[in-house]
């Protein structure tokens, strides 16, 4: 079946879905996106894709490309007219499109907008979850702004390539005091050895990620510890348990870091926990 996308303002065939040659997006990374799950026929945190949409569009001074409502309807759409009961929905708005300058265009140009939505198997991951992953990690060459959900992703592109051509599923970025930042497409997470769950706090410096805050509000109504503060290699490496959050992977145990097994290579009882009933925490939209 053929695939649907929404570009600024009509639904056209995906392969025939393009931009201006001139789109900032195209030639100056100058835009955002969001990726939303679609699990059972709804969109999942889908107010707190919009919020943070919101707020990275404002950061870079660009413009809704259209009222919140109106964007929401859009993308329920473009999920129904793809037929997505589990899957994902991706959002990009850029600057528009003006001649190439690095100066920003004059008032009046219009923010592009792209929608796109495809299915995805739920049991696509199930052996992930079910052993964990590998991460490696990578030193933080990234821009001082990650709290922007930013499209220039080359150096987190370039992380995830170097994971998978050593065999991982993700890289964790690394400052130069050796703490971790985040990883190139997730948050991270460990649990050390007095059940402690430890993750970064948002601060500025990572992304403040959507599942992640629905991990904090389960970990907060389960009474469980959590410990916002940044943490070592070595922490990650002698952890309890250690594991990655995104939209796309929820709670993905990781079970390797670099060379070393973390807890023996098996996948740990809390962050199984926490995947199985992270659905109870997230918010859920139909479409």
């Amino acid at each position: 079946m053929s695939r649907i996308a929404f570009v600024n303002g009509e639904f056209v065939p995906h392969g025939e879905a393009y931009v201006h040659v001139e789109d900032r997006g195209y030639q100056f990374a100058d835009g955002v996106y969001e990726v939303c799950e679609i699990k059972d026929g709804q969109i999942i945190d889908l107010d707190g894709h919009i919020t943070r949409l919101q707020y990275s569009l404002s950061e870079l001074q660009i413009a809704m490309p259209m009222a919140q409502a109106a964007l929401v309807v859009k993308m329920r759409q473009t999920v129904t007219r793809n037929y997505v009961k589990n899957g994902m929905i991706y959002l990009q708005v850029t600057r528009g499109v003006s001649p190439r300058n690095h100066v920003f265009p004059p008032a009046g140009v219009k923010s592009s907008i792209v929608l796109t939505a495809k299915s995805v198997s739920p049991m696509s991951k199930i052996n992930l979850y079910k052993n964990g992953v590998a991460v490696i990690s990578v030193p933080e060459n990234r821009w001082a702004r990650p709290d922007i959900k930013s499209i220039g992703l080359l150096p987190n592109c370039m992380a995830k390539q170097e994971a998978k051509e050593q065999g991982a599923f993700e890289a964790w970025f690394v400052d130069d005091d050796g703490m971790v930042v985040e990883g190139s497409s997730s948050n991270a997470w460990i649990i050390n050895q007095d059940n402690e769950i430890i993750t970064k706090s948002a601060d500025g410096s990572i992304l403040k990620g959507i599942t992640r805050a629905a991990i904090l509000q389960q970990i907060k109504d389960q009474k469980l510890t959590i410990i916002e503060r940044a943490f070592s290699l070595r922490e990650a490496i002698l952890a309890k348990e250690a594991f990655i959050s995104s939209a796309t992977t929820i709670v993905m145990p990781v079970v390797k870091i670099d060379n070393h097994l973390v807890a023996g290579g098996k996948v740990g009882a809390m962050a199984k926990k926490m995947l199985e009933s992270f659905y109870h925490y997230a918010e859920k939209t139909d479409i």
